[in-house]
């Protein structure tokens, strides 16, 4: 899916993703003080390293630390020069 342009972009929906098949596997976690395991974790890890890659993409600055706030993505720009 491609934008033109932030004002005209739309958001993925249900339809835009394929179907997914889903097999759950149920084991415990002997590290966990009640043996369960997360799950709803691993869609947090993704976004972080592309959006710091899109930052570098368009600035040639490489932002290592989290908020990626505008603020922080001025000053990291203005101290690689």
């Amino acid at each position: 899916m491609t934008n033109a342009s932030f004002l005209d972009y739309r958001m993925p929906t249900m339809l835009d993703v394929p179907m997914i098949d889903t097999i759950i596997v149920e084991t415990g976690n002997a590290d966990h003080p009640y043996g369960v395991r997360g799950v709803g974790e691993p869609p947090i890890i993704p976004p972080p390293p592309a959006i710091g890659n899109a930052i570098y993409n368009a600035t040639q600055t490489r932002m290592r630390e989290l908020p990626m706030s505008p603020p922080k993505v001025w000053l990291a720009m203005q101290s690689s020069d």
